[in-house]
């Protein structure tokens, strides 16, 4: 049986890959809709682009849902401390980290500095993750 925190590692990684997926049909749909003379120009906005769809897709997914699919597929669940789905407000700060992909290694670093076995953005919003399977 793997750790909670390797099947963590694994569920953020089958998240990278829906995130590009949907990236992927984002641009495509750029491409066609507002630059088809110009088809390397609307990289250029990706960079604006892309922690926002990051950012819907996380908050989205943990609120309504309490997990993301890469979360799902490894029976993992976002709650609060009382068992309770997660807030607006909790959902986006305990994602600010996600934006770019790399912070939240220092997220998980802070966090094991302070001798907490948890991400700092958990502590600070009150949430965790909960293994469905136990």
């Amino acid at each position: 049986m793997l750790s909670i925190f390797t099947r963590r590692v694994i569920a953020y990684i089958a998240d990278f890959f829906v995130v590009s997926a949907i990236m992927w049909i984002v641009s495509f749909i750029c491409y066609y809709l507002f630059n088809p003379y110009n088809m390397f120009k609307i990289y250029s906005y990706f960079i604006y682009i892309v922690p926002i769809l990051i950012m819907v897709y996380f908050v989205i997914c943990e609120k309504y849902k309490g997990a993301t699919v890469g979360d799902a597929l490894l029976y993992l669940q976002i709650r609060q401390y009382n068992g309770d789905y997660i807030t607006w407000k909790q959902a986006i700060v305990r994602n600010l980290t996600k934006i770019y992909w790399f912070p939240i290694i220092f997220d998980w670093a802070i966090g094991k500095i302070i001798k907490k076995d948890d991400r700092i953005l958990n502590i600070i919003t009150k949430t965790l993750v909960i293994d469905e399977l136990q």
